[in-house]
């Protein structure tokens, strides 16, 4: 029945850390993938609420969204999900309590998108 639900594609990015030929360091996002996955994975995307604040004196829109996916080790907080060109920042990872079929992750969008 969950498999029914996810019909949004997202992606997973984890921030890197590259060095070029100079020796110059950079941070950059890299989307997490096993070689056996498919370019996209299926999951459910919920905005649940949304919130105006100030922050370094302008006005910017958060929203909270409920994110579902099929259950993969090494998703962290630290990581963050794209899904149709929005970037949405984890806060926090909930596995399913008992089978460990999917995981949901807490996220918020349009505050920090890196």
């Amino acid at each position: 029945m969950l498999n029914a639900k996810l019909r949004h594609r997202v992606d997973i990015e984890a921030l890197t850390n590259t060095q070029d030929s100079n020796g110059i360091k950079t941070e950059e996002w890299a989307t997490v993938r096993d070689s056996n996955e498919p370019d996209l994975m299926a999951a459910e995307v919920v905005p649940l609420s949304g919130r105006e604040f100030i922050a370094a004196q302008a006005v910017q829109a958060g929203v909270t969204t409920r994110i579902t996916i099929l259950y993969r080790d090494g998703v962290i907080p630290s990581m963050r999900v794209s899904h149709d060109g929005a970037k949405y920042n984890i806060k926090a990872v909930l596995p399913d309590p008992s089978l460990r079929r999917h995981l949901t992750l807490m996220c918020e969008a349009g505050v920090n998108e890196g």
